[in-house]
């Protein structure tokens, strides 16, 4: 027994001894024999002078020997826009690195472009990781579309802090302020020719109009957003697009990070909010995605003149609301609000509404949703104490849909004008599942405020949980509209005729193309 410790000792010590006095020369070159995990690495759309996103790039040495790379550096040298981070190790050349037999190594990569021709809009821009060198050297390509943008942001105060903008004061007169900026006269006009990218809250002051021309992006960064302030006015002219995967002519806002993981992450950037005593505001052929509230319009109470036209828009992916009125006047046609957190359209403190070929149809799928997707009011959400008059909530030749039972929600505090009406409309309720079985405001019988709705069925959507609410042929809304209604908007969102069998919502019916 006392030899079979002794035996195992020696064994142990024998094996530690040599691990501990292994030298630099045990290693093979890699004479050309690594491999990867892939041969080039695309690193997504970025803006100029704007950081992408960390890319991985795996090295494998599978040969049955330890290996030294002689050298890993970049094929542009110190002056590329790449960076790279070897097993931790951040730099843009690195030598002699160690790769065990039969195992890998991570290689981070990331790019920050400067794109200083003033004649060029984007640039590709290209590069290599080049390890060894010549007879034996092996390279992964690299490559990046780098746009240029015009970047907008607030200044910095002399504490070398983002200034900030008093945006009102609250009830007990504290005043509410955002990072955010003054929008200087070269600016209130937003062209196509390059993408804008906006830090903090871009202001629109009193008595100036900020006009979005056809086929412009704007990009927001986190906690960022565009406010109109009392007095001041947005005028957004999108169009009609030749190529609806391009969307050419349309004019989208939207996060600053263009990676494709993006793409349908809510709650990027912040809002566009309409400001109580701005008027005589116009949208058309906007789309506004993943924001946490994509359009927040503030009214006056009984004010005659139209706070807010939209038409031909879709606000989709939004973290709370897609669009939040409060006392407001709005008249829109043409619109599709999709999924949201919470309500995608969300009225309250009353006011003066017309909805016409709407689809307002929520299939949030990223978490719980409490909320209908048509939530109506004439209180406020924080204060039911607080009533003001509805003076109109007409929604003519709409849908009001969603992936939970019931998707209208409709409360009065009876003592403010609650003045609504759905004509032609079809309506997602289930009385089974839902706790207003005796509240007259979901009497659908009644032909005052229920005239020609359609309570549940199949709507046909293409993909409603990306937000795709285009109608197959199978759905029976088809020819449910009004004509009268559908002549004052006799082409849908796309173009398409309605006229003379108008369907429900923003769409007309087309075959689905399996």
């Amino acid at each position: 027994m006392r030899l079979r410790i002794l035996t195992v000792l020696t064994i142990l010590f024998t094996i530690l001894w040599s691990t501990s006095c292994r030298k630099d020369f045990e290693y093979a070159p890699s004479n050309g024999h690594l491999s990867f995990s892939k041969d080039t690495v695309y690193l997504d759309t970025v803006f100029s002078n704007i950081g992408s996103s960390t890319y991985t790039l795996k090295v494998y040495n599978d040969t049955k020997d330890d290996v030294i790379i002689p050298a890993i550096t970049l094929k542009n040298g110190v002056e590329s826009f790449y960076r790279l981070n070897v097993d931790g190790v951040a730099g843009k050349e690195f030598k002699n690195i160690p790769l065990y037999a039969e195992d890998s190594l991570f290689i981070l990569v990331e790019t920050t472009i400067d794109i200083n021709d003033d004649t060029l809009n984007e640039l590709l821009y290209t590069d290599a990781i080049q390890f060894d060198s010549e007879p034996f050297q092996q390279s992964v390509e690299l490559v990046t579309l780098a746009k240029d943008a015009i970047l907008l942001y607030p200044n910095k105060n002399t504490n070398n802090n983002a200034e900030s903008i008093v945006l009102y004061n609250d009830e007990l007169g504290n005043p509410i302020e955002i990072e955010g900026f003054i929008l200087p006269d070269e600016h209130l006009n937003f062209t196509k020719d390059k993408s804008y990218v906006i830090y903090g809250y871009a202001i629109v002051p009193d008595g100036n109009e900020l006009i979005i021309d056809a086929g412009t992006r704007v990009h927001f960064h986190q906690n960022s957003g565009i406010v109109v302030q009392n007095g001041a006015t947005i005028t957004i002219n999108g169009e009609i697009s030749e190529n609806e995967g391009l969307l050419e002519g349309e004019v989208i806002f939207e996060g600053d990070r263009l990676e494709t993981e993006f793409n349908n992450i809510a709650g990027q950037w912040g809002t566009i909010w309409i400001s109580a005593g701005s008027k005589n505001n116009s949208i058309n052929h906007l789309t506004i995605k993943n924001a946490e509230l994509g359009l927040f319009v503030e009214g006056q109470e009984n004010e005659p003149e139209e706070t807010l036209t939209i038409t031909n828009s879709q606000i989709l992916n939004s973290s709370t609301h897609n669009l939040w009125t409060k006392n407001a006047h709005v008249n829109a046609a043409n619109i599709i609000l999709g999924s949201a957190g919470s309500s995608s359209l969300l009225i309250e403190n009353g006011g003066n509404y017309s909805f016409t070929h709407a689809t307002i149809a929520n299939y949030w799928n990223k978490g719980f949703r409490f909320n209908a997707s048509l939530a109506v009011s004439n209180t406020s959400i924080t204060n039911s104490n607080n009533g003001f008059d509805l003076l109109a909530a007409d929604f003519k030749n709409c849908i009001i849909d969603g992936n939970s039972a019931n998707e209208i929600s409709l409360q009065s505090n009876s003592q403010n004008s609650f003045n609504f009406s759905f004509q032609n409309c079809y309506i997602k309720y289930n009385e089974n599942q839902s706790s207003t079985e005796n509240n007259i405001l979901y009497d659908f019988e009644d032909e005052a405020h229920y005239p020609n709705v359609i309570l549940n069925g199949e709507l046909d959507y293409f993909q409603p949980f990306e937000n795709d609410f285009k109608i197959g042929l199978n759905s029976e809304v088809i020819n449910k509209g009004d004509l009268n209604i559908a002549n004052s908007t006799p082409l849908d969102i796309i173009e398409t005729a309605r006229i003379p069998n108008p369907d429900l919502g923003a769409y007309q019916a087309i075959e689905k193309n399996l």
